[in-house]
């Protein structure tokens, strides 16, 4: 029997795409993995090869499809050019052209690195995001962008390639390790403090359900987090109008940290966990909150097994901490800018921020 799925449709044109929303939807037809596309790379990681990229290959195979799973280290390092020119080989030795599909399975960095592959080999491959942490099923794998590091900054190489459609199984959830998918809480939670408070209040009257992966709970929360994010892409997709960079909340100071710790010691919802206090922290010393706003996220970041605070390794570096934002797409002639929030449920982008204030909020009273 199929399994009930839920869909979530992201309107962009002729760029429109759905993303499907269920417990074992891996199982469904083919056909939802692209009805023109006969050819295929799956490109994922060491961590996801078994069993989800094999279950994908699978299924393909019984289609009648032809292709081959491209395994890469898991980890941030892997979204580096060597990698990439990897990647571009393999197309390369599968003959693919542009009925080539690319089907990212894996997490965030699968998810971003998979994606620049599709959007530059032959000027655009068509792409399927297939999504299998809590992190890149609420945030990276809908709305199109994708890239690669580089060493002196977090996806500072990058293009917009909007999937052909996104495949979100709930059911490898289950297969997350704990901190990955604690991990992934904290882009969930970031959709409350900037666009919704009644789903930021609903997240902590449902701790205990998020913290045990309780099945009903994690279909609400990717649910609507996909629809808020698909909301943002919509009005603003190539990020021109200046609504779309709400969704960087926390991530100026989550980007600094990621990047001073090689890629190697923060998971990247944790460098966002801890960007978000420092943001809201901000906030509150510019007077646009009262602290215990910031009080508020603290005790559910940390509820769901979070960090919050600066790592000490890093208070040391502060010079280089203002370096790596300065690196940040929100900076304009090197002024530093941060999504800020005003009340939970809505944030706005604040510029000219004093960089006294900015290393005030990496510790302290919120």
């Amino acid at each position: 029997m199929s399994p009930s799925v839920q869909r979530v449709s992201v309107n962009l044109a002729d760029r429109s795409y759905e993303i499907h929303i269920g417990d074992g939807v891996l199982m469904e037809p083919p056909q939802l993995l692209g009805e023109n596309s006969t050819r295929f790379l799956i490109v994922t990681d060491d961590n996801v090869h078994r069993p989800h990229a094999e279950s994908v290959l699978s299924a393909l195979h019984k289609a009648g499809a032809q292709g081959t799973i491209a395994s890469v280290p898991a980890g941030e390092r892997s979204k580096s050019l060597s990698t990439l020119s990897t990647l571009y080989d393999q197309l390369i030795e599968l003959s693919a052209d542009r009925r080539t599909a690319v089907v990212a399975v894996g997490g965030g960095v699968v998810g971003d690195l998979a994606g620049f592959l599709a959007a530059t080999y032959a000027r655009g491959l068509p792409l399927i995001q297939v999504p299998t942490t809590l992190l890149a099923m609420v945030d990276s794998s809908v709305g199109g962008k994708t890239g690669i590091n580089h060493a002196r900054g977090k996806n500072l190489i990058g293009a917009f390639h909007q999937p052909r459609v996104v495949i979100v199984d709930t059911a490898t959830l289950t297969t997350l390790p704990d901190r990955e998918y604690r991990s992934g809480l904290a882009e969930v939670i970031k959709y409350g403090v900037i666009l919704d408070e009644g789903f930021f209040v609903w997240l902590e009257d449902n701790v205990d359900g998020m913290a045990n992966r309780n099945s009903s709970v994690l279909a609400h929360i990717v649910a609507r987090s996909c629809e808020m994010k698909a909301a943002v892409v919509r009005d603003d997709e190539f990020e021109t109008a200046g609504l779309r960079v709400i969704l960087n909340y926390g991530h100026t100071f989550a980007h600094a940290f990621e990047s001073l710790s090689g890629y190697n010691g923060l998971l990247h919802g944790e460098a966002v966990s801890i960007g978000m206090v420092c943001a809201s922290r901000l906030a509150a010393r510019l007077g646009r909150i009262p602290p215990e706003m910031t009080e508020r996220q603290i005790r559910l970041l940390s509820a769901v097994g979070l960090p919050v605070s600066v790592p000490q390794s890093q208070l040391k570096r502060q010079r280089e901490i203002v370096d790596c934002m300065l690196l940040d797409k929100k900076t304009v002639d090197g002024q530093l800018r941060f999504v800020l929030p005003d009340r939970i449920g809505h944030v706005e982008l604040v510029e000219n921020v004093a960089t006294k204030l900015v290393l005030e909020c990496l510790s302290g009273a919120p």
